[in-house]
């Protein structure tokens, strides 16, 4: 999840100094680029949001991306819009940068691509070397950038828009450099797109925002169709999964987020007693085929399984679902300069409540994930007894690196399973071809 909020750095309620945020792929870090540089959180406690690093090697910072929990984060200033940074931040050193032939719009990555999106071609590296392996040129307009890679490195699918003028994904293998997929997603073009950590879901939604469907990856199979309100075209700022794709959450410009939960359609007789919903389902699976589409889009029309108001209208935001401290989570960073948590209902649903506001504003430094850190919890909360477990240590086969080191001190280690097959030594500068300032 990401936001930018270029159009009024200074408007009311917006932070002045805020420009971008997003997670990281596991949701256990937040990114804010600001006017000064940009600052990375660690999101791992519900009572604290501690700043891992505050970076200033460049200003006016738009794009900001961490890898994992490592010390791999990609920088793009307003003031270099066309030159991708790559530093190792613990070290405080830069391992690249490329130039492109076009403004940088979005970057995605994962342990074995990094992809950079313009707004008519598409970018892939092997993020080991920083190679470009593949250039996908005259891609469908797409002027915000709007890509989703998955975050599962084995399959590393890439979704885009096929289609400036109606809602069609392309899905390409970033890994074997093949387009796998056309899905015919939605009739307006496309606003939102994410994939489940397994990479085996994706989810879009259109610019009228009004519909979020879910589709099988890699068949393209519509699976769900969720409706968010017929009343009014609302525009979707950000779109994820929770890390077992059980939930879909989902805000926008409006002060709720909804939360959807990905029920299956038709649960098997054995499994439930035929109750009339699961007669439904089941003649609705049998007749989706031929029924006319007001009907089956009629059929489908799940109500969201929890909601959160916001205190807020018309600020741009990002949302995630993660599991802090045990417990289920609604992360929403907005760009008024705050953190804002809230406690999930993973049965019941529901009015979300508010538990924790955070100010990203903080710039006392702290070492990452260190369980005597946390703070005890204010008495009279039903999490009160949850405390953060100690991250596991790194397993004992280690490679030299961009440290994804879970509280491991110093920060030089990482287990062998954070990183794709294959020999790394990503801080060792000789692994790196002499990129200096390539042009692309």
């Amino acid at each position: 999840g990401r936001m930018e909020s270029q159009d009024a750095p200074d408007g009311p309620g917006v932070h002045r100094g805020f420009i971008c945020a997003s997670f990281n792929q596991d949701t256990t870090s937040l990114s804010v680029g600001t006017k000064t540089g940009y600052r990375l959180f660690s999101v791992t406690a519900v009572d604290k949001l501690d700043c891992i690093h505050e970076g200033g090697e460049c200003p006016d910072v738009y794009i900001v991306e961490r890898l994992f929990s490592s010390s791999l984060v990609v920088v793009v200033s307003l003031s270099m819009p066309r030159r991708m940074n790559v530093y190792h931040f613990k070290k405080g050193t830069e391992i690249c940068n490329y130039s492109y032939s076009n403004n940088i719009l979005s970057v995605r990555l994962n342990r074995q691509r990094l992809v950079v999106c313009l707004e008519e071609s598409i970018y892939i590296h092997n993020i080991k070397d920083m190679k470009l392996l593949k250039t996908l040129l005259n891609t469908p307009t797409n002027p915000s950038g709007l890509c989703a890679l998955s975050i599962n490195h084995s399959n590393s699918y890439l979704a885009y828009p096929g289609n400036a003028t109606i809602g069609e994904i392309t899905i390409y293998d970033a890994n074997n450099l093949s387009t796998v997929t056309l899905i015919q997603a939605h009739d307006s073009p496309l606003a939102a797109l994410t994939f489940s950590a397994s990479g085996t879901k994706l989810a879009s939604a259109s610019e009228k925002g009004t519909v979020i469907r879910v589709f099988s990856i890699p068949e393209g199979q519509r699976l769900f169709e969720f409706r968010r309100g017929m009343k009014r075209y609302v525009s979707i700022s950000s779109l994820s999964f929770s890390a077992d794709a059980q939930f879909l959450c989902a805000s926008s410009n409006t002060e709720t987020v909804h939360i959807f939960k990905l029920e299956q359609h038709s649960p098997s007789p054995e499994e439930e007693s035929p109750t009339w919903s699961a007669y439904v389902g089941k003649m609705f699976t049998a007749a989706s085929t031929y029924l006319p589409t007001q009907v089956s889009d009629m059929m489908h029309q799940d109500r969201a399984f929890a909601t959160v108001r916001l205190n807020m209208f018309g600020l741009k935001n990002i949302c995630a679902l993660a599991t802090i401290q045990k417990l289920p989570r609604l992360l929403v960073a907005s760009s008024d300069g705050f953190l804002y948590i809230y406690n999930v209902d993973p049965q019941d649903g529901g009015e979300c409540v508010l538990v924790q506001k955070h100010s990203e504003e903080q710039v006392e430094e702290k070492e990452e994930d260190k369980p005597e850190d946390v703070s005890p919890q204010p008495p009279g909360q039903s999490y009160a007894a949850t405390v953060a477990l100690p991250s596991t240590p790194p397993s004992s086969t280690t490679l030299m690196g961009y440290s994804e080191d879970g509280g491991a001190q110093k920060g030089e280690v990482i287990p062998e399973h954070e990183f794709a097959e294959g020999p790394v030594c990503l801080d060792d500068e000789n692994e790196f071809p002499p990129v200096g300032n390539q042009s692309n």
